[in-house]
């Protein structure tokens, strides 16, 4: 027996989600990894900190937070609701926020790491030839750093897709709306369907190890792929 209607809706909603976070924290973190990479300010050990949070608190405590940001009586829930958005939680928009917050570091890192690894000279090479420091980021750390897009990409990308306690307190359990693949898997274990559990959980270990597979490849140097 395969995987159900409702399987196959879930993980097309995990897909959509996981591409679009990608895709907004790849606009998002490149420059604010460039900026940690380069900037001498005092305070970016802090701005590291926070970016880094989510690798160390529990998806509960920050879900928890941003369910009451959202809610009808936070800040942010009060400014959707003037903007006439309505509320966040348990929406897809919701969600995609409380991914996009929870994936940070694991694209801001990797793109911080190639960024440093750099150096100085081919930037002080660029501005000897009259390149504006836009132009110097465009075509010459964005090329040499191609491996760190690759990584954070892949990485934020798999994160998002095995997400389970952010998304299932700002997103809930709404069939087609906010109910992910491991969400899914949630619910057929609270109904004891192990089998059911069994089959949606084994596709996800599978896509999860391949896509860890093609991460290290791509690590690799060519002669030794």
């Amino acid at each position: 027996m395969g995987l159900s209607a409702e399987d196959w809706q879930a993980i097309r909603l995990t897909l959509r989600l996981a591409g679009l976070v990608t895709a907004i924290l790849l606009v998002i973190g490149t420059p604010l990894a460039w900026w940690l990479a380069r900037s001498r300010a005092r305070w970016t050990g802090v701005i590291g900190a926070v970016v880094a949070l989510p690798l160390v608190l529990p998806p509960s405590v920050l879900g928890f937070y941003l369910l009451l940001a959202l809610g009808p009586e936070g800040p942010l829930g009060r400014l959707t609701q003037a903007l006439g958005l309505g509320l966040l939680p348990f929406s897809f928009a919701g969600l995609l926020i409380a991914s996009v917050l929870y994936s940070l570091p694991f694209m801001v890192q990797p793109l911080q790491a190639a960024f440093e690894a750099i150096g100085e000279r081919p930037l002080e090479v660029a501005a000897t030839l009259r390149a504006t420091p836009l132009d110097a980021f465009l075509t010459v750390a964005v090329p040499l750093a191609w491996r760190g897009f690759l990584t954070a990409a892949i990485l934020t990308f798999a994160h998002t897709v095995g997400e389970f306690g952010v998304v299932l307190m700002i997103g809930g359990n709404l069939p087609g709306v906010t109910r992910v693949a491991s969400v899914q898997i949630y619910d057929y274990v609270e109904a004891l369907a192990y089998g059911d559990a069994h089959r949606l959980a084994l596709v996800l270990l599978v896509f999860s190890f391949l896509v860890l597979l093609a991460l290290q490849v791509w690590r690799q140097p060519a002669g030794r792929r």
